[in-house]
Order: structure tokens, then C-alpha cells, then sequence
């Protein structure tokens, strides 16, 4: 088992765009870094890139739609280290043929229900005995405005108009992870919050967005990095408090 001296993180859909920044970043502040990635070929090139820059980053393949590959990250990391100190559940998609309810493909929600909150809760159950082994973890699930119940009910809100169901819904649905997980541990050592990291200009959205990438991922960073008495069981982006 390697030396346990550096804070492990496991970031979900890191081999691109808000993620491979967060991987990026964390590797930086001085963690070893699990680049989770479902493909084998860009999530060993984007490793490689961190770490010509000199990061402490290894490629991890992990696919929230294949449970087999949830097992077999868990077993590496068991293996290597007996610990994990930080999971951020990033990876996510937006499915063609969301839209409006009365048109959207109920495929499309399947599958985003399947890969944002099912993938996402079978990663987290399954990394828990490491997390808990860690003397101060944190959980960051990477959720959306357009999760917000609040935000979508407001017709005030600039982003009311982007209605996607199956996006939006499974983005609610991580929020109540994150509320019912926070609750679950609250005593222990693991913190669990919930950021929506803004329109942020990456292949999900056609690089329509009006943040840079760095932006969209210093909210997750923060939380990330929380100290020992740092908040739990929060939904916030780089501007504050988001209602649920």
C-alpha cells in the first residue's frame, strides 16, 4: 500500500472541461489525483498532460452507466491506499432529445436519470468505506441551476427558459442526495455539498457558455478543500447560496 502522506481525490468525467480543471486544480494545492474517465484513450491522454506538467495525477477508468468499473476503481483505490479524502461526483450528461415535458424522449430522461443521479449514487456508495476511513473527507456533487426548483419556478430567473427535463430533474434528484447524505453523516467526518457551477463554456452546452472553465470550477475546488469545520449539506456556486 502506498504512503498515505498526500489527500486523495477521485474526480468523476475528468478527462475534459470543468473536471479536468478540478483534477488540475487539486493536483496543484498538492493531492493525488484519480482521473476518472470512462474512455481508456482520453483519460490516459489527459492524465499524461497533467502530468507533464509535473502533477501527482493517475488515470482511473470508471463509467457511472457500468457498475463493473465502479467495483474495480473501488478495489484500486482500497488496494493502493485503504483510504479516499475527497470524491467529487462530476461526470454528467445532457442527452439529445431532452426538452419541454409535453416533447421530451423519455429515453433521454432515463438516461439521465441513469448516468447524473443512479451513477452518481452507486460511485458514492461504493467509495464510502474509503471515504470513511479518511480522518476529514468531502463529497462534491456537481449539480446545476437548472436543478434549482426555486430558480426554475421563478420567472425572473435569466435561465428560466432552458428547459430540459431529464437534465434538470436528475440534477434535483442529486440535490436530495446530497441533503439525505449530509444528513446521514452528520457526526462524522464527511462533508457533502451540492454546486452548481454556472453556464459554463465546455462540449456540454456547445461551449455556449459565458464563463470560462476555471470559473465554473472554483466553486467545486472550495468545497473540495473545505477544512475540518467547514459547511455540509449546502447547494452553492461562486456567487453564494443556492436555493434549492
Amino acid at each position: 500500500m502506498e504512503s498515505p502522506l498526500k489527500k486523495l481525490a477521485l474526480v468523476t468525467g475528468a478527462n475534459k472541461g470543468i473536471g479536468f480543471e478540478v483534477a488540475r486544480q487539486l493536483a496543484a494545492s498538492g493531492c493525488r489525483v484519480f482521473l476518472g474517465a470512462r474512455d481508456k484513450v482520453r483519460g490516459e491522454v489527459a492524465a499524461a498532460t497533467l502530468q507533464r506538467e509535473g502533477r501527482d495525477v493517475r488515470y482511473l477508468p470508471i463509467d457511472l452507466d457500468d457498475l463493473a468499473t465502479i467495483g474495480a476503481a473501488y478495489r484500486e483505490i482500497h488496494a493502493d491506499f485503504g483510504h479516499l479524502d475527497i470524491l467529487v461526483n462530476n461526470a454528467g450528461i445532457a442527452g439529445q432529445g431532452d426538452g419541454l415535458p409535453s416533447s421530451c424522449s423519455l429515453d433521454a430522461i432515463e438516461r439521465a436519470f441513469r448516468v447524473n443521479f443512479l451513477g452518481t449514487v452507486a460511485v458514492t456508495q461504493a467509495m464510502l468505506p474509503l471515504l470513511r476511513k479518511a480522518s476529514s473527507a468531502s463529497i462534491v456533487n456537481v449539480s446545476s441551476g437548472l436543478g434549482s426548483l426555486t430558480k426554475s419556478g421563478d420567472p425572473a430567473w435569466s435561465h428560466v427558459a432552458a428547459k430540459f427535463l431529464g437534465y434538470a430533474a436528475s440534477k434535483a434528484a442529486l440535490n436530495m442526495l446530497t441533503v439525505q447524505l449530509a444528513y446521514e453523516l452528520h457526526g462524522t467526518s464527511i462533508k457533502v455539498n451540492s454546486v452548481a457551477p454556472g453556464y459554463t463554456a465546455t462540449d456540454l452546452n456547445q461551449h455556449r457558455g459565458t464563463q470560462s472553465i476555471p470559473e465554473g470550477a472554483a466553486e467545486i475546488i472550495r468545497l473540495a478543500l473545505l477544512a475540518d469545520d467547514g459547511p455540509t449539506g449546502t447547494f452553492s456556486s461562486a456567487h453564494g447560496i443556492v436555493p434549492w
